[in-house]
């Protein structure tokens, strides 16, 4: 079946929420647990390499299930929008961080971001993994694999350009409640973007995937 513009539109939108919420914790959370929580560098780092090391075995664990996932909505879609909302509630946990100190705040630290790692595998494998099902024609998956990246570089773009912007203009002059606003927005955007995807992208055809 030949893509519509609806489904590309839809597809380049779920980039876009996504990304936003990549580039969120990408390129903040080491400023928001370190500058403003006060966490140790060598702690905040130590936990960010373990995460990376964590994902190496979580993304292919990932990939199985959603190989031998069958419903009736499909095989991407269920794990596209389940992780999506996990990963919404855990970004805004993750930038929402309670009142702790110490070793508290380290625990914490650790187990939101590993989650939030976990969380956001759910949806972004299923996500880019769905295209061969959307269409069969090549052009096609070509095209809305340009879609994606492009709209996803959009999305880190407009963090990355307006989050501290945004930050203290919500937080009137208070970061860490102008980063639990901005991460509760950010959640919100991703929720719908994600859920419009998964409205108008539907599955064609069941991809046989060798696990």
């Amino acid at each position: 079946m030949k893509l519509t513009r609806s489904q590309t539109v839809a597809f380049g939108i779920g980039a876009v929420g996504k990304d936003m919420v990549y580039a969120l914790s990408a390129t903040y959370v080491m400023y928001y647990y370190q500058d403003i929580l006060g966490l140790s560098a060598t702690f905040v780092g130590l936990i960010l390499m373990i995460a990376r090391v964590f994902d190496a075995l979580n993304d292919p664990f990932m990939g199985i299930l959603v190989a031998k996932t069958r419903t009736r909505w499909g095989r991407f879609r269920p794990w596209l929008f389940s992780g999506t909302v996990l990963n919404a509630v855990v970004l805004y946990a993750l930038f929402s961080a309670p009142d702790l100190s110490g070793s508290a705040m380290m625990v914490y630290f650790a187990v939101i971001y590993i989650l939030w790692g976990t969380t956001y595998t759910m949806m972004d494998i299923p996500y880019w993994s769905m295209i061969p099902a959307v269409t069969e024609l090549p052009k096609d998956r070509e095209n809305l694999s340009v879609v994606g990246r492009t709209c996803a570089g959009v999305g880190s773009a407009l963090i990355q350009v307006g989050a501290l912007i945004t930050v203290k203009a919500l937080g009137g002059g208070d970061e860490h409640k102008g980063f639990s606003l901005i991460a509760l927005i950010v959640a919100v955007i991703f929720i719908a973007a994600e859920v419009f995807c998964c409205f108008k992208v539907k599955e064609q055809r069941l991809e046989k995937v060798e696990t």
